[in-house]
């Protein structure tokens, strides 16, 4: 699958997110989700459309593609697992998960991300079965 850039990533996590919503996505509703100007809304549905990671035409709704679909999905659930590891483990304000885990989901490897996701699914298991050691670590943070 060819290489998308940050913005073009969160273009189509915002895309996707709105379809799971309501069935379709809007230039508008992306523009104020992601705080940018129509216009430049327009030239990312552009790019991915080009990508065939989008179904777009002027004025019409917005959806996405089976490639698109499995692509934003993989973004997704990077932004999904970094978050719920920072608010959870990390004890973050879901602000400031949901704002790092932004930044980092275009960073990091597939065998970073795989191995990140077995650590955290580790770490949450033994604080579940180990009150002791949740009850320590909490009290470093």
């Amino acid at each position: 699958m060819e290489k998308l850039s940050h913005s073009q990533e969160d273009y189509l996590e915002e895309i996707y997110k709105q379809v799971l919503k309501n069935g379709y996505a809007k230039v508008t509703e992306i523009s104020n989700a992601l705080n940018v100007k129509k216009a430049s809304v327009t030239g990312a549905l552009n790019v991915l459309a080009a990508k065939k990671l989008i179904n777009y035409e002027p004025y019409s709704k917005i959806t996405v593609t089976k490639q698109g679909e499995e692509f934003a999905k993989t973004i997704l659930n990077k932004h999904e697992s970094l978050c719920a590891f920072f608010e959870h483990v990390l004890k973050l304000s879901p602000s400031e998960a949901s704002e790092n885990a932004c930044k980092m989901e275009h960073i990091v490897s597939e065998k970073f991300f795989k191995n990140f996701v077995k650590f955290s699914d580790y770490i949450q298991n033994y604080c579940t079965e180990n009150p002791e050691f949740l009850k320590n670590y909490n009290d470093l943070i």
